[in-house]
């Protein structure tokens, strides 16, 4: 059970990862997380998001993506959804500097990052009808 949950769905429009990252903030803030801890959960939403509109639906801004996040006992989790093009190789596209989009110069570190600054990364996903990134996150809390 959880202590607390939300969720959202919005366009997969590029301006939308800002929201995203501010939404997910607003709730994680009442964990009261440090800067920087807020700073790596904004940072590893905004790159699930990205991954998204990007790779999941290639910038056709009609696609929906779904976050949900929820709070239990001090560690936040967060799902990340898209019903895109999913991905085929999820060892390979989590390999530090691959993309599957050149075309764009990303850098390919958005996994890395992802893990980097969270405590657990999942990546489920199914060719031809979607992904679910689910990122987790452990605060210390002052009794």
């Amino acid at each position: 059970m959880y202590d607390n949950k939300m969720s959202v769905e919005f366009l997969s429009k590029s301006e939308n990862e800002a929201f995203a990252r501010v939404v997910v903030a607003a709730f994680v803030s009442q964990l009261d997380p440090t800067i920087a801890e807020l700073t790596d959960v904004k940072t590893a939403v905004s790159e699930a998001v990205t991954n998204s509109i990007i790779h999941g639906y290639e910038n056709r801004d009609n696609g929906i993506i779904r976050v949900e996040a929820e709070i239990y006992d001090s560690e936040v989790t967060i799902i990340i959804i898209d019903k895109g093009k999913g991905i085929d190789d999820i060892p390979k596209v989590m390999e530090p500097l691959y993309t599957s989009r050149p075309d764009l110069e990303r850098s390919g570190m958005g996994f890395t990052v992802m893990e980097t600054f969270m405590d657990s990364l999942l990546v489920e996903s199914e060719e031809g009808k979607g992904t679910r990134v689910i990122i987790k996150k452990k605060f210390d809390t002052v009794s």
